[in-house]
């Protein structure tokens, strides 16, 4: 049996670049799932230095270009993230998409904003140059950790919640929609998922890909929902693709 088609699929900090970039994974929810726009969320590189790029990377990349394929009749989205700052001409040229700062469509008589969130984090937004030193030795901690980058992951997580960051997000993305006059609202930035719901305005972050907890959102008749993937080891056993399985732990029908 064939997957449902959603309207969109939305995709969010990725981090190519990244040892804890799980790539394959990603590209693994893409090749499973049937949709008409797939929306990349922003932070899909960890940073401007392509040398990092792994081959499952490349493969990532690889496969959003065939999907922008005119002739497939699928709109592919790039959301600009803080980490993509300056690559915007580079990768809209090189997997052939158009890059937005924001975008906004209708589905099911709603307006829709997704927006990568960062422009909610007020220490980012007022230390652009600590953010970058913070990012290159973020970087360099991965090299030095240990497989599986239990230290970096655990320094994320922490990060998240030290800062209230998934609150502040959460709080300046729900005003934001209501300026715009949005139903719902989408971002990723924190790597955490998440659904709150404020006075009839839907908030949705769609977390990332660099952490154990890897998840997505989707979109269609039944309303938006984030769907939790993970890795089986059975299905490596006889050369498989990984299946998803949806946790389901944030619904909101239409």
């Amino acid at each position: 049996m064939d997957p449902p088609v959603y309207d969109t699929l939305i995709l969010s900090d990725v981090h190519l670049g990244s040892d804890t970039s799980r790539a394959r994974e990603a590209t693994c929810v893409l090749k499973q799932n049937r949709f008409r726009r797939l929306i990349l969320l922003g932070d899909i590189f960890a940073d401007l230095n392509f040398r990092r790029l792994t081959k499952e990377h490349w493969k990532f990349l690889g496969y959003i270009r065939k999907l922008s394929n005119p002739r497939r009749d699928l709109e592919v989205v790039w959301v600009e993230g803080n980490h993509d700052q300056g690559l915007t001409d580079i990768m809209s040229h090189l997997v052939g998409i158009r890059v937005y700062q924001e975008y906004e469509w209708e589905y099911g008589g709603m307006r829709h904003v997704a927006i990568h969130g960062h422009q909610f984090d007020r220490l980012l937004a007022n230390n652009v140059r600590l953010n970058y030193f913070g990012t290159l030795l973020y970087l360099m901690l991965q090299r030095l950790d240990v497989k599986g980058k239990p230290v970096v992951r655990f320094i994320d997580r922490m990060n998240t919640r030290w800062l209230r960051l998934s609150h502040k997000v959460a709080s300046g993305a729900l005003f934001h929609a209501r300026l715009r006059k949005a139903v719902r609202i989408f971002c990723g930035h924190t790597h955490e998922a998440m659904h709150e719901e404020k006075d009839g305005i839907h908030y949705y972050n769609a977390g990332g890909w660099v952490d154990e907890r890897l998840t997505y959102i989707t979109i269609d008749s039944a309303g938006a929902r984030i769907h939790e993937y993970q890795d089986r080891p059975e299905n490596h056993e006889f050369g498989e693709e990984p299946v998803e399985a949806d946790s389901e732990f944030a619904f909101e029908p239409a």
